[in-house]
């Protein structure tokens, strides 16, 4: 038995419940001592899956407001053997299109804001290899077949945001080694390692990066229109939540 805490959007969830076939399913609300937290609990076969909105269903709590440390107690609490993130981003590389579905092997995060349980005392933890490997290895094996070619591993640079980032932001992070760009994902990554829980990433890619835009180097980034593209591209996604699945 697979009990897989799978966190993303609205529209993750319910193209999820939409796609794969349940026994079950439960609304609950988690109490953590960070805050309560929604989850809809699903049994698939002799499965689970925990699903989380990391916007708690609303969609309008800005990225660095998001309460990471509440959503990662919670799938704890849930007793979660892995977790499988999906997360929207911005696309600095000519080869990763808008459209394209990949997963981290690599964060970077500069923001200076700290994700850590060990407030008061520290836990010095390893992020080495951030992602777990044989979760990246079974991403792989899918979004291969399903995009022959396509370079799928990829480095993740952590914004603060809520602002989009400027062309020159862009360049200099490509120098340093992003290769595309969100505000969330890796702070549940510090913090799921911190418990000892397997964590990998989906990336589905939603836009050019700023300043990126073939044609047109001045394109303004509009929330809505990376949102709307990001949420047309989540069929990959569901066969990645099925293969743990089955």
């Amino acid at each position: 038995m697979m009990r897989l805490g799978v966190i993303g959007g609205t529209a993750m969830t319910s193209l999820a419940t939409d796609e794969i076939e349940f026994t079950r399913s439960d609304n609950i609300v988690a109490q953590t001592k960070y805050g309560d937290v929604p989850l809809l609990c699903v049994q698939s076969g002799e499965n689970e899956l925990i699903f989380l909105e990391r916007h708690h269903g609303n969609g309008v709590t800005p990225p660095h407001k998001i309460n990471h440390l509440a959503n990662i107690d919670a799938m704890a609490g849930a007793n979660v053997d892995a977790i499988l993130a999906v997360c929207s981003v911005g696309t600095i590389p000519s080869d990763f299109p808008p459209g394209s579905v990949g997963y981290a092997t690599q964060y970077i995060d500069l923001t200076g804001k700290e994700s850590t349980f060990f407030d008061s005392n520290a836990k010095f933890t390893s992020m080495t290899n951030p992602f777990d490997l044989d979760m990246n290895t079974k991403l792989e094996s899918v979004l291969s077949k399903i995009q022959p070619g396509l370079k799928l591993s990829r480095t993740y640079w952590l914004a603060h945001g809520p602002h989009f980032e400027t062309t020159a932001e862009i360049n200099a992070i490509e120098k340093l080694g992003g290769e595309v760009v969100g505000m969330t994902m890796p702070r549940e990554c510090k913090l799921a390692a911190e418990l000892g829980i397997p964590y990998a990433a989906i990336l589905v890619s939603s836009n050019w990066a700023a300043g990126r835009e073939p044609g047109d180097s001045n394109k303004d980034l509009d929330h809505e229109e990376v949102s709307n593209t990001a949420e047309s591209k989540l069929g990959p996604v569901i066969e990645c939540i099925k293969v743990f699945t089955q």
